[in-house]
Formats: C-alpha cells, structure tokens, sequence
C-alpha cells in the first residue's frame, strides 16, 4: 500500500532559487488511466526554471496561471508502484521513464520533484535497462526535443508557435550545424543528426571539443574564438539551440532552400531576411509521448545515444540545482537523485 505522504519540492511564491523548499506534500492519487511511479532521479530542463520564476519572458497574456504550492519538473524515472484499473501493458515494478504531462502541465500540473508522480499511461515507457535511473531521467524532454525537431513530430496537434505544422527535413548526406551542442538539448540534437547520416558541425565554446567529437561531430567550433556565422557557409540545416533574438545570425550560414530550427524560437524577428534567402524557418512544441520514448529506449540502451550529465543533487539540494542552471556552461543535463 503507498504512503499519504512523500517529500517534494515546493514553493509557495515566484521567485529564485532560494524560493524551492523541501518538505511534505500528500502523494498524488491514482486516477483512470495513470500509473503511479515511486520516483528515482528527475531530471531538470529550462521550464522548469521559467515556471520557478514565473514565466517572466513571456508576454503578459502568455504567462501561465498557477495554484500555490507549485511542484516543478516534468522529466522522471523510477519504479511503478500502481497502476490503475484501466491500464494494461504495465504493471507494479516495472522500471519505467516519462515526460510529465507536457505541455499540458506547463503551469505546474506535472509535479516532477517528487517522491512519488502519477503520470498518464500513455506518457510512460520501460526504463532503458542499459543505462540508470540518473541517465533515464536525464532524457525524455531534450531527447524527444531532439526527435520531434529532426525525424517525428509524433503528434498532429496544432503549432501555438507558428501558423503552420512543423515538418523534419531529411537529415542523410546533408550538413546540420548546431548551436549550443553540448547542452542538454544540443547534444542530443548532435547524435541523433549523426544517426540519420548528417555530416555535424558543433558549436561550442573549446572545452566541450572532446566530448562533442566522441559524440560524433564532425567539426567543433569554438564560439570564444570564432563566430560560426563568420566562418561557416552553404549548410542544409541550422538547429539553434539557444535561440531566442539572436538565431537570425545563422541565416547566412545557410544555402537557399536550407532551413533554420530555432529551439526557443521566441524574439525571432528576421522572418523577411529569412524569405529573401529562400530559408524556412521553423519551430515545434515538445510534446510528451510514451511511444516515442519506448522507440528511443532502444537506442539509449545500446549506447547509440549516449546521455551526458553534467551534476546531480539530492532532491532536498534543489535550490543548488537551479544555482547550477542559473551559472550556465552546463555540458548535458542536471540531475535530482531521489533516491
């Protein structure tokens, strides 16, 4: 039988990261549909630091409303400690990984830094038995960032980021530069573009060359010493995974027809200069999809995509978790051990 109550981490305010507490929260109920999970590692990712504060970057009527205590976090891995009357295909004690309602929890509905998370059926998948709980945590929004941009969207939902649907291009024989390639979402974004058969180029500041090369890219360009957009031309495709206003710069790294993949594709504004060179620029929603996650388990489990953590940090060490995030350079992921 599962407690009534776990540790989590709460905040009764908008604020940094001192506002994180760790205290006792009533463990989740199991509704139709959901399993239970008792929760191993959960892994950290920008939401969750623009959820922390508020969502402060976002126009007024963007900012999502919230109920206090707010729980961050979406990405976990642990254990299923129940499962629902209607849910078959999982059972209690299987190892499994998810995203957490995403972006339907966008306010805080996912409840990740937790002992224990309902999550929907359809969002989980088995664990990758070939990697642990930190590594399992650490990968589904950035991993299926990653996938959702460059091979399956995965899901028809509308776009709330542009008119139209976003569309993968063909990745095989072709030259995909990426922009913060050794953060989370970057260097995900690195192999997965190697698997498809593109020829990388990465761009990092230098201490990240190892890595980066023995995660396949072909080329490294250290930003502190060169501007790619100075010395890089006639690639297919530009993933930009820092984003924001300054993507725009990479539009003349790109040869016409080519395309620009913006991660954070808000404060664009060079839509009329991208028009001019024949470049398409387009963005997606990461979406939760336990399916895809399944598909990806066997590609972590045999090493083919490697996850890379920067740190990890005992739940009740939250705050300095999001410290680390708040000092940036971070090389893959941060991790919250729970257990």
């Amino acid at each position: 039988m599962s407690p009534k109550t776990m540790k989590a981490i709460q905040q009764h305010t908008f604020g940094g990261p001192d506002v994180l507490r760790y205290e006792d929260a009533p463990v989740p109920e199991l509704r139709a549909g959901e399993v239970l999970v008792r929760v191993h590692a959960v892994g950290l990712n920008p939401p969750d630091w623009y959820l922390r504060d508020g969502y402060k970057m976002l126009p007024p009527e963007w900012q999502p409303k919230v109920d206090f205590p707010l729980v961050l976090g979406t990405d976990i891995s642990g254990v299923i400690e129940a499962v629902a009357d209607d849910v078959d295909g999982f059972s209690a004690g299987e190892e499994v990984y998810a995203m957490v309602r995403f972006p339907a929890g966008l306010a805080g509905g996912s409840r990740a830094y937790a002992e224990y998370v309902s999550v929907p059926a359809s969002e989980v998948a088995r664990k990758p038995a070939g990697i642990d709980h930190a590594q399992a945590a650490a990968a589904p929004m950035s991993l299926l960032t990653a996938w959702q941009f460059l091979v399956d969207l995965g899901h028809d939902a509308p776009n709330p980021l542009q008119p139209n649907q976003h569309v993968p291009v063909p990745l095989a024989g072709e030259t995909v530069l990426v922009n913060g390639a050794a953060g989370g979402v970057g260097h995900f974004v690195v192999q997965v573009a190697k698997l498809k058969g593109a020829r990388v180029i990465a761009v990092a500041s230098g201490k990240h060359e190892a890595l980066l090369r023995g995660l396949g890219a072909d080329e490294v360009i250290d930003y502190t010493t060169s501007a790619p957009e100075d010395v890089v031309r006639d690639v297919d495709l530009v993933v930009d995974a820092v984003g924001g206003p300054t993507a725009g710069r990479f539009l003349r790294t790109l040869k016409r027809g080519g395309a620009l993949f913006p991660i954070f594709p808000l404060g664009f504004a060079d839509a009329e200069e991208a028009e001019k060179r024949g470049v398409t620029v387009s963005a997606t929603q990461v979406r939760s999809n336990g399916k895809q996650l399944g598909e990806l388990a066997h590609l972590l489990n045999s090493g083919a995509i490697r996850v890379v953590i920067d740190s990890a940090y005992p739940l009740a060490q939250a705050s300095n978790a999001h410290e680390r995030a708040a000092r940036g350079h971070i090389q893959g992921k941060l991790v919250l051990q729970v257990r």
